[in-house]
């Protein structure tokens, strides 16, 4: 499963069946419920390992959001959650732009960081 974390919102994706296609599941709050949500959603989906978007400026530092998701991402480790950060670059834009700008964008941008995650665990 992907996140595509935000300020505001998160954005979930998880793989089909074959683990090879990712798809836009829902758009949930980012708020004091977040940990205890997807911890639910990953247990009833039988999810293996969560995935986050690293969200960086062009220069490669860590833009704003980068703190409170490497705070998440330490939250979900604690509770005994394998999570790994992924790159990604302008998700939730490419989401726009495939799709225009709905209720499910985040969910399609963290779609577009899992699928990137599959390919490259395909290509090792």
């Amino acid at each position: 499963m992907a996140l595509d974390f935000g300020a505001k919102r998160v954005g979930i994706a998880s793989t089909d069946e074959t683990g090879e296609f990712a798809l836009p599941r829902v758009v949930i709050p980012n708020d004091e419920n977040l940990l205890q949500t997807i911890l639910e959603f990953k247990m009833k989906e039988g999810i293996e390992r969560v995935v986050i978007g690293e969200s960086r400026n062009l220069d490669g530092s860590p833009n704003a959001i980068m703190k409170d998701a490497a705070k998440f991402k330490e939250a979900l480790e604690k509770s005994g959650v394998e999570t790994v950060f992924h790159p990604e670059f302008y998700s939730t834009v490419e989401a726009r732009h495939l799709q225009g700008n709905n209720s499910m964008t985040d969910a399609s941008a963290a779609a577009i960081v899992l699928k990137s995650y599959i390919d490259s665990q395909n290509r090792q």
